[in-house]
């Protein structure tokens, strides 16, 4: 099976957009995670989205305010380039 791509990858720049979007977009589901669930599986869930984040934030170059909440996060206006 394929996946949609959400935009053309024809370059780097555009492969590193996609990796945050992707980080972003899993974020997502692990906030809606741990809002849903608790014990365990919510620790769980908060250590995925803490993962997620910090991955997104190396390849933006930057943190957004809230990972893993999409109507509060702002991204930085750092550059979109990963960090070493």
């Amino acid at each position: 099976a394929a996946y949609s791509l959400p935009f053309p990858v024809p370059d780097a720049a555009a492969a590193v957009r996609l990796a945050t979007e992707l980080e972003d977009r899993v974020a997502g589901v692990y906030s809606d995670l741990v809002r849903a669930s608790s014990g365990t599986r919510r620790g769980t869930a908060a250590l995925a989205l803490r993962e997620a984040a910090v991955r997104a934030a190396r390849w933006r170059g930057g943190s957004v305010a809230f990972p893993g909440l999409a109507e509060r996060s702002t991204p930085s206006s750092a550059p979109a380039t990963p960090q070493a």
